[in-house]
């Protein structure tokens, strides 16, 4: 694969040698590009030397008017490490100023960003949102190692060991555009169900994992049509979004939008009950005790089950105890082929978080554990591990 290294002005920068002697050792081209502080601490010559090619580094010093984009074009993946916080700045606003920004605009492919800054800086709420805006657009984030700075301070920010970083090269490049020509239909968020016309049951779900499980979909060439209950998220680029409220809402669409899907992720929190009769005008309080009788809501997972036919299904389970063994009952119960269990309950991972950690329970009878990562690389990890699943179900069915 032809790979873009971009190297950013930070002391880690040194470190990027070994990351391009990694990544020629496993059979890559590498094109360097250095920005101006970057050389401050590294030579062009040492990555001209690595990789056999001449150092980029002047958006101004070069043979062609438009090298940026012939760069872009020629290459398959881009990898920026070290990152620093200025430069994960501009890379999230777009800002062009030397040849690396202005490559990266150019750049349609895959791109890994390999934070390093010190512990202040990378836990800074810009820097926090300049990375969740890289994340979005599907940019794999490779997270700092804990440890002694060169600032002195103690605590994450120090770059990612270079064979962590080309293996998220290898896992990024491997992905490419796996879902090219798929239908991938996705729900998320929760239900609303009215109990008067200003009242509704709910629950928790920010709708934060499926929304990345759609932006994940979508950056490996899928066609996405994502059932979302209400939140508060934009809409993913490149995803076909439509909204709902209430679960009958949600089963209707879900229903008139299978036809097309070779892969189904119910990642909602669909509301158990409902009202089945709502009050047309609003319920006054009074000091009476008040009881409701609640039915349950259609089980959209389960109808799916039933009727899912050669496609993938994979369902979601909330859970606050018994993870292990609930993610494989509704496994088995909803006749899907894999569970994503979670907790929920606590503030680090789960609903409003936008990080998680959870167990995928396979049809295979094999159970795997997904470390807390940030959602959109739960996303991708899902995704492979479905793909996957796919081949094998297949290989058994002699298909």
């Amino acid at each position: 694969m032809k790979i873009i290294l971009g190297v950013g002005g930070g002391i880690a920068a040194y470190k990027s040698a070994e990351i391009a002697r990694l990544l020629m050792q496993e059979g890559h081209a590498v094109q360097a590009v250095m920005t101006r502080a970057a050389q401050e601490f590294i030579s062009p010559l040492t990555f001209a030397a690595l990789t056999g090619r001449k150092t980029l580094t002047d958006l101004f010093a070069i043979e062609s008017a438009i090298e940026h984009i012939s760069v872009a074009q020629e290459n398959e993946l881009m990898a920026i490490a070290p990152a620093t916080a200025d430069l994960i700045a501009r890379l999230a606003h777009g800002l062009a100023d030397d040849f690396l920004t202005t490559l990266y605009l150019a750049f349609t492919g895959p791109v890994v960003v390999a934070p390093s800054m010190n512990s202040n800086m990378w836990r800074h709420a810009a820097t926090q949102a300049n990375l969740e805006t890289l994340r979005r657009r599907g940019h794999r984030i490779v997270e700092p190692d804990s440890g002694y700075l060169a600032c002195g301070m103690t605590g994450p920010g120090r770059l990612a060991d270079p064979g962590a970083i080309v293996e998220a090269i290898e896992r990024e490049s491997r992905r490419g555009r796996d879902l090219d020509g798929e239908t991938v239909l996705i729900t998320a968020g929760p239900t609303q169900e009215p109990l008067d016309p200003v009242r509704y049951i709910s629950n928790r779900s920010s709708g934060k994992m499926g929304y990345a499980l759609a932006e994940a979909a979508a950056a490996r060439g899928a066609r996405v049509i994502l059932i979302s209950g209400p939140v508060h998220l934009a809409p993913p680029r490149g995803v076909e979004v439509i909204s709902v409220r209430t679960a009958a809402e949600m089963r209707e669409k879900v229903l008139e939008n299978l036809a097309p899907a070779g892969i189904v992720v119910k990642a909602a929190a669909v509301a158990d009950f409902h009202l089945s009769k709502v009050p047309e005008q609003k319920v006054k309080k009074t000091a009476a005790r008040m009881s409701l009788e609640l039915d349950p809501t259609p089980d959209i997972l389960a109808e799916l089950g039933r009727k899912k036919g050669d496609r993938l299904l994979i369902g979601f389970a909330a859970e606050t105890q018994n993870l292990h063994q609930e993610a494989r009952r509704k496994l088995e119960s909803k006749n899907c082929d894999m569970v994503v269990g979670n907790l929920v309950g606590g503030s680090e991972t789960g609903f409003e978080s936008d990080e998680n950690e959870v167990v995928l329970a396979l049809s295979t009878g094999e159970l795997l554990s997904l470390p807390r990562a940030p959602k959109r690389e739960i996303a991708d990890r899902i995704f492979d591990e479905a793909l996957k699943l796919r081949l094998a179900l297949h290989a058994a069915d002699g298909r």
